[in-house]
């Protein structure tokens, strides 16, 4: 899709309404990393099925313009979504889980998105703004590596309300990136909710065991140096990649494995970062 295919998404997405679809959500988790490849949209589904499961009424808003991955991680590959009155619906994963992608939106899935910046920039608004989420909890926006148009325009939009939940591999050459996130947030005015050490050792599928087959430790280093809290490691795990390829969210499926128990600390951070409490009005749309 190219610039000029805009004007479809534009007609598709609808005219913006007098009241923004962000008038009922509660708290915002921006999940960022300055570097790409280390696991950040699977903790990003994973987070936020595991405060819809908490019983925290969730959006999850997938802003990766050129790489949505969000659809396949929640089996929601070819689903398009629904329109109320005040815009677009989150196409739902469960009845406390809505989700938003532009990979909802694009005529076919092997379409290219082929945009400049203020068209992302706009798109990405448009997404967060006109869809009706109704009344959530919490908001996870799942950002693209970077700290470019995409993460900028999200926190942009969403102030510093908006808390960043940073993503590293424990490798040197990932935490040099990812440090740059933390000053970017910084610069900003959002935030940091923490620090997550993904793909951090090996879950050994014989013996359960955790092997360290590379450097550990760099996440934690970072937290410790930037004075940011440090939220866990989480092991590499095959079932995490066979469970992500199918669709299939790991923390439904993997029970009390060390990757699992991992995501449900960080999970519990933000519960309580959040307070952990839910927005008043019955569960739903107001």
């Amino acid at each position: 899709m190219n610039e000029n295919g805009m004007r479809d998404l534009n007609e598709a997405i609808g005219q913006k309404p007098k009241s923004t679809g962000l008038d009922h959500v509660a708290a915002v988790i921006v999940v960022l990393s300055g570097k790409g490849g280390v696991g950040k949209s699977t903790v990003s589904a994973n987070l936020a099925a595991g405060l819809a499961m908490e019983g925290l009424r969730t959006g999850l808003l997938d802003v990766d313009v050129h790489g949505p991955s969000i659809p396949r991680l929640l089996k929601l590959t070819g689903h398009r979504p629904d329109m109320s009155e005040r815009g677009m619906l989150p196409v739902e994963w469960h009845w406390n889980l809505g989700v938003m992608s532009i990979g909802f939106l694009l005529p076919g899935k092997d379409d290219a998105v082929i945009w400049r910046g203020p068209a992302k920039s706009g798109v990405i608004a448009q997404l967060a703004e006109q869809v009706d989420w109704g009344i959530r909890d919490v908001l996870v926006v799942d950002c693209p590596p970077g700290t470019g148009d995409e993460p900028l325009s999200v926190l942009q939009i969403f102030g510093p309300k908006a808390m960043a939940l940073i993503v590293t591999s424990p490798q040197d050459v990932a935490v040099d990136d990812v440090r740059r996130s933390i000053t970017f947030c910084r610069q900003l005015g959002n935030p940091i909710l923490g620090i997550v050490e993904n793909l951090s050792g090996f879950v050994c599928p014989d013996c359960g065991s955790v092997h360290q087959i590379f450097s550990t430790g760099g996440g934690e280093r970072l937290a410790e140096e930037a004075l940011v809290p440090f939220l866990g490691r989480i092991p590499i795990d095959p079932e995490v990649a066979r469970s992500g390829d199918d669709g299939d969210v790991y923390l439904a499926v993997a029970g009390q494995s060390p990757a699992a128990r991992a995501f449900k600390s960080v999970i519990a951070a933000a519960v309580a970062a959040i307070g952990g409490k839910k927005e008043s009005g019955d569960a739903g749309r107001s």
